[in-house]
């Protein structure tokens, strides 16, 4: 079966939807990320400082404290099952565009290896392995960036599909 270009052959009602689709999507992964920024400030610090807390840090605006194992299994595992599949759905359309097959097969395939060193990161940032935040903060932006490319390149073909 031929996908390359399928998006030119569906029905406007269908490229309608995803185009919706893809619109809430990235809502709500943007929302997720200005949460992040709330809790870490984007930085290495700010991530070591949320999973682990910052008890010992006298002058920090905000105490944090270390989070509990049950805590740490549920963050895990609920992202990495979400994350999943929101990287699965945008796979998919994004398979059904005429972009080149090296960049779409990164973009299909890359987010799942970052969702993993992400969190995972995170965890075993939380276990004591320090560095593991310099994995979480490139992993975490690597994700953004493909989800970004993904999401614009998408609405960009559905946009010219309308024509």
């Amino acid at each position: 079966m031929q996908l390359n270009q399928l998006m030119y052959r569906l029905p406007k009602e269908i490229k309608l939807f995803l185009g919706i689709f893809i619109i809430v999507l990235s809502i709500g992964f943007y929302t997720g990320l200005l949460f992040v920024n709330e809790t870490s400030s984007l930085s290495s610090t700010g991530i070591q400082q949320n999973y682990l807390g910052n008890e010992g840090d006298e002058a920090a605006t905000e105490m944090k404290f270390k989070k509990s194992e049950r805590e740490m299994l549920s963050i895990v595992h609920s992202h990495i099952l979400s994350m999943s599949m929101i990287f699965f759905l945008l796979g998919v359309v994004l398979a059904i565009t005429d972009i080149s097959k090296p960049l779409k097969m990164f973009l299909m395939i890359e987010p799942f290896f970052s969702v993993l060193a992400t969190f995972g990161g995170i965890y075993f940032l939380w276990k004591g392995i320090f560095w593991m935040k310099y994995l979480v903060l490139f992993s975490g932006a690597l994700m953004t960036l493909s989800f970004t490319l993904s999401m614009s390149i998408i609405l960009l073909k559905l946009a010219r599909s309308q024509k």
